[in-house]
């Protein structure tokens, strides 16, 4: 099946980030207008009862579109306008070849797997972040979800693993096709904000804002709130204020949980590892027109500690893979240094904690590179065919599945869909994909128009 959807220009290159979203801790119980923590909860709760699997997912999310010739599919007998300035490598699976400026990946390939298939049809960035965060077609504005990305499904339809931890969280702050959309504000993902990728501490400010307050006066400020709900049920004739409190007394939980606490605690960390996953600085090339790469190491760390403490899924901002200007420094310079150390450190990692079986990571980008270099020694975009490395849960490393022809044009065999994949995402964890929503319009919308597990990894 393939759609035509429209495309957007390549401005959202420089398009900064909104910060309105919601901060799970922000206002908790300490503050009495706006939407606080208990109204989240108790929106949470209308949902129904919440599973209890124990499986998690981490995507790392490749935003730019990672060139399929310089990750995952190289083409080293492809002309030079197409095989561009690197070779590849062995990996520790016979048979099996990645991009030889990625050692540390090719060493663990028994760990992972490749998929080279995978396609769509729009080349805007954010038109790519709708319809692999969500299975759908992109609405007028790509910027804006017109339907709920996969971790706001997962919110919905699992809720908290446990209470003390959001179901979905951002890793720093939401990108384009991640939003909840007609599910409502109790499905948006928590974003962390404070940016592990960057210099010194590594602090919550909801943290923060309860740390500034001592014991005495958070008991008192928690009298106060419970006074303040006493006297609006009393008011309420009706009944239906009566449960404020349960929520005000959850959302405090949150507030003062060790759990929580150290879960995003990553001081707390050994240095062995986290000088495993690495602390390379922000690759800022001089051009402005090339592509800069955050130190998303310390990223994918929290990551990892957040799917160990309970969080059901997980999206790490890898950006910003759009290299259309002197495409090679940057990769050889910023980027595959970068991931080849974070990526190996994160899957060891899980297979070390025993979390690997548990946990499924998918690492991709919104759609591929062309396969003829351009004029600015750089690619540029094309969701014709790309690829993706993916690991862990129920799924079988040191395989590949399809393959692209010899320039890395297109698929040549077993093509592939982002529905594909976000169908294993949603096997993995139990979700009914079938389920039908209301939209805004109050049409009933299927949760996955299409799209089948990756049977091959099985």
């Amino acid at each position: 099946m393939s759609h035509r959807w429209p495309q957007s220009a390549c401005s959202e290159f420089r398009k900064t980030l909104r910060f309105n979203r919601r901060g799970f801790l922000k206002a908790g119980g300490l503050g009495l207008t706006g939407l606080s923590l208990p109204e989240l909860l108790r929106h949470e709760a209308h949902a129904g009862p919440a599973a209890r699997k124990e499986n998690s997912v981490i995507i790392l999310w490749m935003r730019g579109g990672p060139s399929q010739h310089e990750t995952w599919d190289p083409k080293p007998h492809a002309p030079a306008e197409f095989r561009g300035d690197f070779g590849a490598i062995r990996t520790s699976v016979p048979g099996i070849e990645i991009v030889d400026l990625m050692p540390r990946c090719a060493q663990i390939m028994e760990k992972w797997s490749i998929i080279r298939s995978l396609h769509h049809t729009n080349a805007g960035h954010s038109a790519g972040d709708q319809i692999l965060f969500t299975g759908h077609p992109p609405g007028t504005d790509p910027t804006i979800n017109v339907h709920p990305s996969c971790g706001s499904i997962v919110s919905e339809q699992l809720g908290y693993l446990t209470p003390e931890l959001p179901p979905y969280v951002m890793i720093p702050r939401q990108v384009p096709g991640t939003d909840s959309a007609y599910l409502g504000v109790a499905h948006k993902p928590f974003e962390t904000l404070a940016d592990p990728a960057n210099d010194g501490p590594f602090t919550l400010q909801n943290f923060s804002l309860v740390e500034g307050i001592n014991d005495n006066r958070f008991a008192r400020r928690k009298d106060l709130l419970k006074g303040f709900d006493q006297f609006r049920t009393d008011l309420d004739r009706s009944g239906q204020l009566t449960a404020i409190s349960q929520f005000q007394q959850q959302a405090f939980g949150i507030l003062s949980s060790d759990k929580a606490r150290k879960a995003f605690d990553l001081d707390a960390e050994r240095e062995s590892t986290r000088e495993r996953y690495g602390f390379i600085p922000r690759y800022d090339p001089m051009d402005p027109t090339r592509c800069s790469a955050s130190a998303f190491s310390q990223r994918m760390l929290l990551g990892r500690r957040l799917v160990e403490a309970g969080v059901r899924l997980v999206t790490v901002d890898c950006r910003w893979w759009d290299t259309h200007v002197k495409g090679f420094d940057s990769m050889r310079n910023g980027f595959l240094p970068r991931w080849d150390q974070a990526y190996s450190a994160l899957i060891e990692d899980l297979d070390q904690r025993s979390l690997l079986e548990t946990t499924l990571v998918v690492a991709w980008g919104e759609f591929g590179r062309t396969p003829r270099v351009n004029k600015n020694a750089g690619r540029d975009h094309y969701p014709n065919v790309f690829s993706a490395a993916i690991a862990g849960g129920p799924l079988k490393g040191g395989r590949v599945v399809g393959s692209s022809d010899s320039k890395g044009a297109f698929p040549k065999d077993n093509p592939k869909t982002p529905q594909d994949v976000l169908a294993t995402i949603y096997q993995h964890l139990g979700i009914d994909t079938e389920k039908h929503y209301l939209d805004h319009s109050g049409r009933p919308i299927i949760t996955l128009p299409f799209g089948e597990p990756l049977h091959e990894l099985a």
